[in-house]
């Protein structure tokens, strides 16, 4: 199955967002990109592709111990960004980045040490994809309308093991399909 682990937003943030994201849309231009849909909204902070069933139990017990050892720590969606000269759009974080990064060092090194691989270590950046796009566009004004976006502050108490579930119908604008595997609580350790 192919898997992810992932803070995700409480759902009056996500509603927030859900907003913010319309308001995007409506820009010109905006009906050239690939949306996220709500349940595609979250900050991953490991991903493990494909993994053999028989590796989750112990995949999980490991994210688990990494979430004990992790106190809550609070979080806000602010402004936005892009990667790969406009090819995705993403809303920002602020709040205890440096915990959400020790959180992603934490579920990457979990998952080596259940043998997932998790392909080619980068250095952390919390983001939110909003959208994706087949070629370079000018993200300029889709940034300029994410800068004065803040969502309410909330305290993250856990993130989870997620399942992705790509499209195959070939319908377009299908998106993938989440299911929550497992929920790590932070901070159980005490």
């Amino acid at each position: 199955m192919r898997l992810f682990a992932a803070v995700l937003p409480p759902e009056d943030v996500s509603r927030e967002l859900a907003v913010e994201v319309e308001a995007l849309r409506r820009l010109p231009g905006a009906d050239g990109l690939r949306w996220t849909g709500p349940p595609g909204r979250h900050f991953t902070v490991a991903f493990y592709g494909e993994v053999d069933d028989d590796l989750v139990p112990e995949l999980t017990a490991r994210l688990e111990r990494a979430a004990a050892r992790t106190e809550p720590f609070g979080l806000a969606l602010d402004g936005g960004g892009q990667f790969g000269h406009g090819r995705t759009l993403w809303a920002g974080a602020d709040g205890d980045l440096r915990t959400l990064s020790l959180l992603a060092e934490r579920a990457e090194a979990a998952g080596r040490k259940a043998g997932v691989g998790t392909g080619e270590h980068r250095r952390y950046k919390a983001h939110l994809t909003l959208a994706r796009s087949g070629t370079a566009i000018d993200t300029q004004p889709y940034l300029r309308a994410l800068a004065g976006f803040r969502s309410r502050a909330w305290t993250v108490g856990e993130f989870a093991l997620v399942r992705s579930n790509l499209p195959r119908s070939g319908v377009p604008g299908e998106q993938p399909r989440y299911e929550v595997v497992a929920r790590c609580p932070l901070g159980a350790a005490g």
